[in-house]
């Protein structure tokens, strides 16, 4: 079971519901064999996504979503720690693309460095 903590959704902006998101990333995560684990996705504003954005990956302005993997396959108690995925929404055509391209990344892909089997896994999880 894939635990996750949602944080600052708005279903009043038109982020999904939890069931939704849930079933996305069990998909997303089902992909590489992933059952269980925890994550957090938090929606944060242009000037946040901005400041993370320069922070980890030394490049300037906002962008859509970031992943923040954790090497959580260990045998410590409690469920496997995934990772973090950070949302703007300002930048975001669709969250559910959004979501599904965030846990992707947490699962080891890139599309910067693949041959287009991230995106093409995305397309096909969200048209599910």
């Amino acid at each position: 079971m894939i635990e996750l903590d949602y944080i600052g959704a708005d279903l009043a902006a038109g982020d999904p519901p939890e069931p939704e998101v849930e079933r996305l990333l069990a998909l997303a995560f089902g992909s590489a064999g992933i059952e269980d684990g925890h994550l957090a996705i938090e929606f944060v504003d242009a000037q946040r996504i901005a400041e993370l954005n320069q922070d980890y990956r030394a490049k300037t302005g906002a962008t859509d979503v970031l992943s923040f993997p954790v090497d959580g396959d260990d045998d410590r108690s409690g469920p496997r720690e995934l990772g973090d995925i950070i949302i703007c929404r300002e930048m975001t055509e669709d969250l559910r693309e959004a979501i599904v391209h965030g846990a992707l990344h947490l699962i080891g892909m890139d599309h910067e460095t693949d041959d287009g089997e991230m995106l093409a896994l995305q397309g096909e999880i969200c048209s599910w």
